[in-house]
């Protein structure tokens, strides 16, 4: 406590600051004495809050200071002195809140700190503490934890409000927190104080924006659902809204079941008269943490209840209608029986329901303005019954009235806290009979008849109709968490901080779509609801649903709402005035009377008292003031007044003087620029600024501005457009057209108004904290794009309807409609109105446009206050000329628009009709003859109207009657326009192009001509999306993108496109659409297609249609490109001129199919000629041959499914000439055939024992042969018959490996621009091959990372003229394979097609043992034009088996790699070595079994020696081969630990060369096998020297049976197809080598393993 004597401020300021000035006064006392007290503070305020005796300030710096009566320390600060919160120095304070009796801070990192009263848990429970205190004398942190989370998490905070007996907090999540006693925090819970905060469940899930507090109830601003969500306009329907249940209208009959508005039981036992009121002695805090009372002021806090159940009151009948006050004491003992929200009828201060229907009717009658209807009681007080010249009122002094804190009554007893409930009660006189009574009469009342009800029902329209009638505090089962409905996304707000506004959208800007949620006592009618029952839980109040709400403020017992149009909406208590509008307590929201010219933009609420700021006649705000007002009184009445205050008389008179209206203070023009207001028990305080350079005032009257624009755009709509909106005779009177114009209008009028809402709010925000507020974050400079595109379509909308003439049918049917508003509405009208006074509503609906002019001017005069350097002054600067460019260019617009109203009114006519068109504005035109036709005729009549669309030509034309024949429109987006160089011939000439004419324009005088072309380039440059200045003549859009409809003939004739043009004529990428279905999608080039393009063509017949992706040329399918055949068909390959031509695949339909083929070749005027293969999948059989002309043609070779091989010739698509037959068990029949499988004439047949037939055979191989021949049967050591034996050697009639896919390689030489092999430019390639890698990088925006980075290396073009060396030769090798490794490059194109060639060649039925020899050949020879097309790239590789020497500078260093040798200083380079290993391991697959099918009967052989010969142990087997035993091992390792070899052992010795040759099957190029049998004998080495000299040299002697037993060992199925690929492939530079030599070993072995005897 000591430390708080030190900081009586900071020392008065000698020089006050510019900006938070404080100044703060009393709301009572004579109004002469009514005046501000000046607060000199060292450092601006940023914010301040008042309680009921004390009040906090917030500084610049986040210090927070204390005045006032802070009876938690026995301190009584006066304001002009105020003391520093020194436990919160270093905590960077951004909020401060005040509640009756505690105060509240938040930190800038969302930390709550708490202080003062905590009888009722107001201030929690600190972090620290373990036990509960009644008072806080410092701040204490107090944790708002979620629990609701794994794990719990801290909340962070933005906002605080605080009551008498409890707070509330809003999360940066916009979910509430409360925490205290009593129903007013909204919580699922009967057990009080609520030490901890706890989240309000019945707001969750919806987007709080701001909370206010009363005395003993709470209100929140809540984001209105989506509209689908729920419905807002059917009250009586009982629904959940977020978490609360719409009531039932009708009437109800009263039984002992019901509950009371806290959910408490109704008893008959439970007995009163009149509230309870207090007087006497002061309030006094009791040890251990018990509360002697509920709270100061509170009438009905928590109940005393005996644990006997009984409740003992003393009770005095009120006399009515007198001025008195009697003064009843309630006196009782806890008891833990819930009470009744209600009085039995036998102790009623009013003995009978007659005395009291009299009393209803009395007040009723005496109600000037409005009548009053009577309810149940209220949980709080009696409600205050208000007429001219009587109050009743039970309601404690201290709702109304100052009190002193010191001397409050002790209401609450220790055995109270003990019983761990606090029930609050009712204290009303009303039984329960009259409770049905009264509903009864409710009813009544609403048809008409005498009300008996306290609720105001003569209220307007909807608000009356949406006024909630409850049943008594239907109680709400189970946790509302349950059952809440999904509700909208809620994006983090940072609530109503001083850094950030109250509620942001997901735009930045404000949301005006919100509602008013209530609960807490509502004896006063402060919730809204229609009644005076209290809320255990938050209700939204339906009436201000809708009204834009913005601001909510809570007096003690009265709560204000201040929406977006200015307007404020009170209700509750109104004892002294405080609600500015009626003379009697209003139970719903109703509008505030403000005078003409006034918009309140911030509101605040005290005890008994309301605080207005508002907009008035000029920038300076003006200050309101609602409550009481005392006349100048003697000096001995003044006396009395004061003794009176401050003994704190508990139940006041109702206000001496009060007036309906709010009044004007007169001082508030003497403060400066208010920025906002804060009220709190009987005390003001506003916060102002002086204009320093004018910035204040500059912000000032921007937002004066925005609120008065916003009103008059509500008026607008509310008085004009709602009404002719909605009239059903709208489209009779305007036409369809124009019906469909005038709602646009309106919908971007409405736009426009929801944007200058939001806006308006926002500035509002902004002047709150215009201290802490950067300028550069003002709405006009962050939104300055949104601003833009509203007004840019509003003024289009305007001028659309204007143009075809809706404003004059408008005009008349408002004045049918709009009556006697029509005077209303002329007020709005800003411009000169006519003689008759008709309302310009041309005029009306243009005014919006000036505003724009309005922002430039401001942020002008706000960036006056900067230095031209800084960041401000720019941003300033650059927004003042967007909206002054902006407002110039759509004054431009208004004008276009009014000149072409005035063409179309002068030019009316049916022909002239068909041109008016609502965007269509004039530009200029030609009636006076200044332009015509050149060549044209001597009596045509040529007129030319320029819109801003389109060049329209008219013949046989008379402007002055606005007819002519024929019109052609020219569309300016296709349109291009060029000057005539003058001549000798003297004409002023413009030359005009159009997609499908050209025609010349020639002017009168050149000033014409410049005229004409300066309009044009113009209007050109704006349709094409400039800024309408024009252009150079001639330059203005050569090439753009446009879309046309073509109508002439031609093959574009009625097609549709939309893509690039240049100079008249399609080209670049584009669409074309023709009316017959057909479309094409991609490049185009002068007029064509031509580029890669996706075309569909509908085929009719098949109801389906063809579709191509490919390459086009000069308008035809030429290139590359994929054809998709309406019947199934499917072509992939080449074009020319728009027929199959050169390589290509063809798939003719699927397997489920009778006529299921796949053929792949090469064709030629869209005909198969030349070699292919032609796989027949339904008679399996594959033909691999020539073509011609569709048919087989030549020589060829046929497999079938069964294993039949043929070679030989065709002709005419058939087997015709002499041809090899073999069976699948080697059966050979050489002969003369016919047809298919027919032979005819002499033949050779061959058994597969060696058997021969030769002679004359005739039939067909399936059926059956007839033979006339010699049968022979070979004799031993007879000679072999060569003759016979060439005529059965396979492999004669094949085409030879060299002339097979040479459409594949001509392709891909045609893909790096060359004519043929090897003719061509070698730069051209490799720019081709640089700019196809570019732009399929460009148009494959899915292409993997790998990908993107293999194709980016592609692009860059290596070093390819210079001299390949050793040291350049692997980045060649290294650029190949990148290449081969993406379709795209030509490389990789050409590798992907000889792998499907290969495969649809050999897999399936090709996959026959006799093909061997050409699928070899095959490979050889892809190498051979593979290497040619290298060689071509990079000139300086040598021929095949050439050498290539060492750089000359820096010899390499480093070994050779395995696909080259090395010769001294040069290495040998063979196209095998450098082309296999990109081909073969993708070949691999079918050229591997191919050898497995030869090698079959070999390897059974082997494989059969193999299993035999493993059965024995290691040793045993090493003396079988003959191994000497010098080469035995002895030991062997078995995880690093060494073990003697006995002869039991097996698979023991040589094991890492044996495991090294087992490599050889997991190997594809002949190199790299190769190298796994070099490396298998060096480990082999490497085992043996241990056991030998260091000099040893191997002789083949003792390596072969080594060697031999390695490979047993191994167990290599297919080891023979593994040799016989080697030996066919491998490089021949390497077979006298070392490698060849280990090679023939390997050979050696496996032959020795075949003829091993296993005996």
């Amino acid at each position: 406590m000591e430390n708080r004597e030190e900081g009586p401020a900071d020392e008065r300021a000698a020089t006050p600051p510019e900006r938070g000035l404080l100044h703060i006064w009393q709301s009572t006392g004579p109004t002469a004495h009514l005046g501000p007290e000046r607060v000199l503070l060292s450092r601006p305020v940023l914010q301040a809050a008042l309680g009921e005796h004390h009040g906090l300030l917030l500084t610049q710096g986040g210090l927070v200071y204390s005045f006032g009566e802070l009876l938690w320390r026995d301190l009584s600060v006066p304001v002009s002195a105020p003391v520093l919160e020194v436990s919160l120095l270093g905590r960077m304070v951004v909020r401060v809140a005040a509640g009756g009796f505690h105060c509240g801070a938040l930190s800038e990192q969302g930390n709550v700190y708490m202080w003062g009263e905590n009888t009722a848990g107001q201030c929690g429970l600190s972090e620290r503490a373990t036990t509960t205190n009644i008072t806080v004398s410092e701040p204490c942190p107090v944790s708002v934890v979620d629990n609701d989370v794994v794990p719990p998490a801290v909340v962070r905070v933005v906002d605080l409000a605080l009551g008498r007996e409890h707070s509330l907090a809003l999360s940066a999540q916009n979910e509430l927190w409360a925490w205290g006693s009593g129903c007013q925090l909204g919580l699922v819970t009967s057990t009080f104080p609520v030490w901890r905060p706890q989240k309000v469940e019945h707001l969750a899930g919806r987007h709080v924006i701001q909370v206010a507090c009363g005395a003993y109830h709470s209100l929140a601003l809540v984001r209105s659902l989506p509209p689908q969500n729920y419905n807002t306009q059917n009250p009586s329907e009982k629904t959940e809204r977020g978490h609360s249940v719409t009531e039932r209208e009708e009437p109800f009959a009263v039984d002992g079941g019901h509950y009371c508005p806290l959910g408490v039981e109704l008893t008959e036992a439970m007995t009163g008269e009149t509230s309870p009121r207090r007087r006497g002695p002061r309030r006094s805090l009791q040890p251990g943490g018990r509360s002697a009372g509920s709270s100061p002021g509170s009438a009905a806090g928590s109940c005393p209840f005996s644990e006997d159940g009984k409740a003992n009151t003393k009770q005095k009948n009120i006399p009515v209608g007198t001025d008195t006050d009697p003064l009843t004491q309630t006196d009782g003992s806890p008891t833990s029986r819930p009470l009744s929200g209600w009085r039995s009828k036998k102790n009623s201060a009013f003995p009978d329901e007659t005395e009291l229907q009299n009393l209803l009717q009395k007040l009723s009658s005496h109600s000037l303005e409005m009548r009053h209807t009577s309810g149940p009681g209220d949980t709080d007080s009696l409600s205050s019954y208000t007429s001219d010249e009587s109050c009743v009122s039970s309601t404690p002094s201290t709702d109304l009235l100052t009190s002193s804190y010191k001397e409050e009554l002790l209401i609450k007893s220790q055995n109270n806290i003990n019983s761990g409930v606090a029930v609050p009660y009712s204290s009303s006189p009303v039984c329960l009979e009259d409770v049905r009574l009264c509903l009864e009469a409710e009813n009544k009342a609403l048809q008409g008849q005498k009300s008996s009800s306290l609720t105001n029902i003569n209220q307007k329209g909807r608000v009356a109709a949406n006024r909630r009638r409850s049943l008594p505090g239907t109680p709400t089962r189970g946790s509302p968490r349950r059952r809440r409905r999904p509700c909208a996304c809620r994006p983090s707000s940072a609530g109503w901080t001083q850094g950030a506004a109250p509620e942001e959208a997901g735009d930045g800007l404000p949301c005006l779509e919100t509602e008013v949620w209530s609960w807490g006592r509502g004896s006063e009618g402060q919730l809204g609801h229609g009644d005076q029952l209290a809320r255990l839980q938050p209700l939204c109040i339906k009436p201000l649903t809708g009204e834009e709400v913005i601001q909510v403020a809570a007096g003690s017992h009265h709560s204000l709402a201040l929406t977006a149009h200015c307007q404020v909406y009170s209700w509750g208590s109104n004892m002294c005035g405080q609600l500015g509008h009626v003379k009697s307590p209003v139970t719903v929201p109703q509008r505030a009377k403000l005078s003409d010219g006034l918009r309140v933009w911030d509101v605040s609420a005290g005890q008994s008292h309301s605080l207005l700021l508002a907009d008035g006649d000029c920038v300076q705000p003006v200050l309101l003031y609602c409550g009481q007002q005392q006349e100048l009184v003697s000096s001995a009445q003044s006396k009395r007044s004061t003794q009176s205050q401050r003994s704190c008389q508990r139940s006041p008179n109702r206000a001496e003087s009060y007036s309906v209206r709010p009044n004007l203070l007169p001082f508030c023009m003497e403060m400066g620029y208010i920025s906002s207001v804060c009220s709190g028990g009987q005390s003001c305080a506003l916060l102002a600024d002086q204009n320093v350079m004018g910035f204040i005032s500059a912000i000032h009257e921007l937002a004066s501005r925005e609120r008065q624009f916003y009103c008059w755009l509500s008026s607008v709509r509310k008085l004009l457009l709602t009404p002719l909106r909605t009239r059903e005779s709208v489209c009779p009177a305007l036409g369809e057209s124009c019906t469909h114009l005038f709602f646009s209008l309106c919908e971007s009028f409405g736009r426009l108004s929801v944007l200058i809402g939001r806006h308006s709010t926002s500035l509002s925000y902004f002047l709150h904290d215009v201290q802490g507020r950067d300028v550069i974050s003002l709405p006009l400079l962050t939104h300055t794009e949104h601003f833009v595109d509203v007004y840019k379509e509003y003024c289009s909308s305007v001028g659309n309807f204007q143009v075809m003439g809706g404003f004059q049918l408008l005009h008349k049917l408002s004045l049918e409609c709009l009556g006697s508003q029509q005077t209303t509405l002329a007020q709005l009208c800003v411009s000169d109105q006519s003689v008759s006074g008709d309302v310009d509503l041309v005029s009306l609906l243009y005014w919006p446009l000036q505003q724009l002019h309005q922002y430039s001017r401001v942020l002008l005069k706000l960036a006056a206050c900067y230095d031209v350097l800084t960041t401000e002054y720019q941003t300033l600067h650059q927004g003042c000329t967007q909206y002054e460019s902006l407002s110039l260019s759509l004054l431009r617009k208004k004008k276009e628009a009014e000149i072409t109203f005035l063409f179309w009114k002068t030019h009316s006519g049916k022909t002239t009709e068909v041109l008016r068109l609502p965007q269509r504005r004039l530009v200029c035109d030609c009636s006076n003859r200044s332009l015509t036709l050149q060549n044209a005729g001597r009596f045509s009549n040529h007129w030319f109207m320029l819109f801003n669309d389109a060049l329209v030509h008219t013949q046989g034309a008379i402007p002055s009657q606005s007819l002519f024949s024929t019109h052609h429109i020219y569309p300016l987006t296709c349109l291009w326009v060029k000057p005539v160089t003058e001549d000798s011939s003297g004409l002023y000439a413009i030359k005009i192009t159009c997609p499908e004419e050209s025609f010349t324009l020639v002017a009168t005088t050149p000033q014409e001509k410049n005229k004409w072309l300066r309009s044009i380039n113009q209007a050109l440059d704006q349709v094409l999306g400039g800024g309408g200045q024009g252009s150079s003549p001639g330059v203005t859009g050569i090439s753009r993108t446009a879309s046309y409809t073509f109508s002439g003939e031609g093959r574009f004739k009625d097609a549709q496109y939309t893509g690039g043009w240049l100079a008249g004529r399609v080209h670049g990428r584009g669409t074309m659409k023709w009316p017959d279905g057909r479309t094409y999608s991609g490049n185009f080039k002068n007029g064509l297609e031509d580029g890669y393009g996706e075309c569909l063509i509908p085929n009719k017949v098949l109801n389906k249609p063809d579709s191509y992706q490919g390459h086009w040329r000069d308008g035809k399918i030429h290139g590359f490109g994929k054809y998709k055949y309406a019947s199934g068909e499917v072509y992939e390959g080449c074009f020319s001129d728009g027929q199959r031509h050169g390589y290509g695949m063809l798939s003719s339909g699927k397997l489920a199919k009778k006529s299921s083929s796949v053929f792949i070749g090469h064709w030629v005027n869209d005909k198969k000629t030349g070699y292919g293969v032609y796989d027949d999948i339904t008679r399996g059989e594959k033909y691999m041959g020539l073509w011609l002309d569709e048919q087989r043609h030549g020589s060829a070779v046929v497999v079938t499914q069964c294993g039949v091989y043929y070679e030989g010739s065709f002709r005419d698509n058939k087997m015709s000439g002499p041809g090899l037959l073999v069976s699948d068990d080697d059966t050979a029949l050489h002969g003369e055939f016919t047809d298919d499988w027919i032979v005819n004439g002499k033949g050779v047949l061959s058994l597969a024992n060696g058997d021969c037939l030769e002679g004359m055979f005739s039939g067909e191989w399936t059926v059956g042969l007839k033979v006339v021949g010699t049968y022979t049967k070979p004799v031993v050591d007879e000679p072999d018959n060569k003759e016979r034996n060439c005529l059965l050697r396979l492999g004669q009639y094949v085409v030879p490996a060299a002339q097979r896919w040479l459409c594949v390689f001509d392709e891909c030489w045609s893909r790096l621009g060359c004519d043929g092999a090897g003719r061509g430019e070698r730069t051209a390639a490799w720019d081709k091959i640089a700019v196809t890698i570019t732009t399929a990088r460009r148009h494959s925006p899915d292409l993997s990372r790998s990908q993107t980075k293999v194709l980016e290396c592609l692009e860059f073009i290596p070093q390819h003229g210079e001299p390949v060396n050793t040291a350049n030769y692997d980045n060649i090798r290294k650029y190949l394979i990148k290449a081969c490794e993406t379709p795209l490059h030509p490389l990789g194109w050409l590798v992907e097609t000889l792998v499907t060639v290969y495969r649809m060649t050999y897999v399936g039925v090709g996959s026959n043992r006799r093909l061997l020899r050409q699928a070899v050949q095959e490979v050889q020879a892809y190498l051979t034009h593979f290497y040619s097309i290298v060689r071509f790239l990079f000139q300086g590789l040598p021929d095949d088996g050439g050498i290539i020497p060492d750089p000359p500078p820096s010899p390499s260093k480093s070994r050779h790699n395995s696909n080259s040798i090395e010769q001294g200083s040069v290495m040998v380079v063979c196209r095998s070595s450098l082309l296999l290993p990109l081909l073969l391991p993708r070949l691999y697959p079918p050229l591997f079994t191919l050898y497995c099918l030869q090698e079959e009967q070999e390897e059974a052989q082997y494989w059969d020696r193999i299993l035999r010969l493993n059965k024995q142990p290691d040793q045993s087997l090493l003396s079988f081969l003959g191994v000497k035993e010098k080469f035995w091992p002895v030991w062997m390792s078995i995880l690093g630990e060494k073990k003697q070899i006995v002869s039991s052992s097996k698979d023991a010795c040589f094991v890492s060369a044996v495991e090294t040759l087992q490599q050889i099957s997991t190997t594809f190029t002949p190199s790299d096998k190769l190298f796994v049998i070099q490396k298998t004998f060096d480990e082999l080495t490497q085992e043996v020297k241990p056991m030998l000299d260091d000099n040893f040299l191997w002789c083949m002697d003792d390596l072969l049976p080594l060697f031999l037993y390695v490979v047993l060992r191994a167990r290599i199925r297919n080891l023979g197809a593994e040799v016989s690929l080697i030996e066919d492939l491998m490089d021949p530079n390497v077979q006298h080598g070392e490698l060849g030599l280990m090679f023939t070993t390997l050979k050696a072995c496996y032959i020795q393993i075949q003829q091993e005897s296993i005996t």
